[in-house]
């Protein structure tokens, strides 16, 4: 197939565009809202929309939802649009991607989605550079020049990040089912980079999603939150915060070996002999210990 054509460069219609419904991100409230401050204040849409046209005629958006959304709601009824033929499935992912990526406000979420599809993409295009062809850094390396590279430095800057943040955001993003995305979308408060990285270190999907429910829903502040509530033991909400130290202290003491074990009584054997209730001494004054099971 040939290369993808600008074929012009025109007006359309809003009402000819067809905007796929599996688009990687929803439109942005707070994107439109100001977008359409900016039109309001400076009287023009500076960026057009990119459409593709197919061979049946129908037009499809490639880039702009956002763009869209504010002209509809300004009532407008046409838009400036760059007019794309000859283009393949994963050229127009490109352009979805490399738009919001450059342009659009995203949130860390948004970020890790939109690299780990890039990456993807250019995978696919490439396959040499998938895992079990080359060497990881050789995988990583060509990878970087279009799927990280070209983006580091903005995604950086605008995130305050370094290159292995970036990184970092790829990894979890490429961890994330679709469901999964739209669930932490739904999160009362933004999901922070932080918690996105620690969900990528999960490697039981089960746990991941229990955790990714408890996000959504707003019951976990953090993933640290969400996985201490799975992990805690029938009935710890109840257990007082003495009884919770006395559990740790004696599942710590029962692990330890029997020479840890006297070395700890032997170094603190006047504070644990001060706790002890009051016991008869002995001839030397000296209360008896009760010698514990080993």
């Amino acid at each position: 197939m040939s290369a993808p054509t600008l074929m012009q460069i025109n007006r359309v219609r809003l009402d000819d565009v067809i905007i796929s419904l599996r688009r990687l991100r929803p439109v942005s409230e707070a994107g439109v809202e100001s977008l359409i401050a900016s039109i309001n204040e400076t009287g023009v849409m500076k960026d057009a929309i990119h459409v593709r046209k197919k061979k049946d005629g129908t037009l499809h958006l490639l880039a702009g939802g956002h763009r869209i959304e504010a002209a509809r709601r300004l009532g407008w009824e046409e838009v400036e649009a760059k007019v794309w033929t000859d283009v393949t499935d994963d050229w127009a992912l490109l352009m979805e991607i490399d738009d919001n990526l450059a342009g659009a406000e995203m949130n860390a979420l948004d970020t890790a989605v939109f690299l780990a599809t890039r990456k993807e993409v250019y995978e696919r295009l490439h396959p040499e550079t998938r895992a079990g062809v080359a060497g990881a850094k050789a995988r990583w390396d060509a990878t970087d020049m279009m799927s990280v590279a070209s983006f580091s430095a903005s995604t950086a800057e605008k995130f305050g990040l370094t290159d292995r943040h970036v990184r970092r955001l790829i990894t979890a993003g490429s961890k994330l089912a679709s469901n999964e995305v739209a669930q932490l979308r739904a999160a009362p408060k933004p999901v922070t980079l932080k918690d996105l990285t620690e969900i990528a270190k999960i490697g039981e999907a089960s746990e991941r999603g229990n955790v990714v429910e408890r996000l959504s829903k707003g019951t976990a502040k953090s993933v640290t939150d969400a996985r201490k509530q799975i992990n805690a033991k029938p009935g710890d909400a109840h257990v007082s915060a003495a009884d919770q130290s006395l559990r740790k202290l004696n599942d710590a003491f029962a692990r330890a070996p029997l020479a840890a074990r006297r070395a700890f009584v032997a170094e603190h054997a006047d504070v644990l002999r001060d706790l002890l209730p009051n016991q008869e001494a002995d001839a030397t004054g000296v209360v008896p210990f009760v010698r514990a099971r080993a």
